[in-house]
């Protein structure tokens, strides 16, 4: 089973160049199922029930989120009612919508796609050590092929989810900070993984954002409010082949393709 994850959708051109380019990547790499993070669709801030259905319909079968989730107060309606639409697991009880999603891809091979938060300079959320424990054993036995979105900043603590769940999912996808690493690999016990997938979006600016306000932040500290950029629009992404009997990943590979 080949799965793309696309790394976190920023504004307009992100969305642009998944609905532009994704059957291509689709056929060019034979995926079977296409998941993507989409915390940042609107603006750069959050997603809205308009722009989550945009990005289904273009074949992203799930959408992931993470510290921006609630930046737009009508996903707050919506995301009760769609399961593909996820929010970090990890978020306290009461929180509308759910960060686990038990799906069928389309060659009628069972997944699971978990979303998780991670702590380290984020919101002081509950552990996504122990929520990993607990949402994988609400996964049916048959269902080996297993995915993780961890939303994080810190690389130590992504690392250490990725050896935490070494063996027992598919891929730890990391996802946040908007910059791809190159450290791809698959690890000891057949989990895939790599610490962040990087962005989807203007790749002139800073993690998506207008470079000029954003270097005038760090040099003058003042408040300031932050456009999506426009420059150099890629799409950062990554292809997992995994073993759909065992769920062990066989490769990991980035992909970075322009407009």
């Amino acid at each position: 089973m080949r799965i793309l994850f696309i790394g976190d959708i920023v504004g307009s051109s992100g969305r642009e160049i998944v609905v532009s380019r994704l059957a291509e990547i689709v056929a060019e790499h034979r995926v079977d199922l296409a998941i993507a993070n989409g915390e940042n669709s609107a603006s750069g801030f959050g997603i809205t029930p308009r722009l989550a259905d945009e990005i289904f319909a273009a074949g992203v079968e799930v959408i992931s989120g993470g510290n921006h989730s609630w930046d737009r107060k009508e996903i707050f309606d919506y995301i009760p009612h769609q399961p593909r639409l996820l929010r970090p697991a990890n978020f306290p009880p009461g929180c509308p919508g759910r960060g686990l999603y038990l799906g069928i891809s389309k060659a009628g091979v069972g997944y699971a796609m978990l979303n998780l938060q991670g702590r380290v300079f984020m919101p002081p959320l509950d552990c996504p050590f122990r929520t990993a424990d607990r949402e994988l054993e609400r996964i049916p036995r048959d269902v080996k092929v297993i995915l993780v979105d961890m939303h994080a900043e810190a690389t130590s603590e992504k690392q250490a989810m990725g050896w935490y769940l070494d063996g027992r999912v598919s891929v730890v996808l990391g996802t946040h900070t908007h910059v791809a690493t190159a450290d791809e690999r698959i690890l000891p016990n057949g989990t895939a993984y790599i610490t962040d997938v990087g962005m989807t979006g203007p790749h002139e600016s800073v993690i998506g954002m207008d470079r000029a306000a954003m270097v005038k932040r760090f040099l003058d500290a003042l408040p300031a409010k932050f456009e999506v950029a426009s420059g150099d629009i890629r799409l950062n992404g990554i292809v997992a082949d995994i073993d759909e009997v065992s769920g062990r990943a066989r490769s990991i590979s980035r992909i970075r393709l322009p407009k």
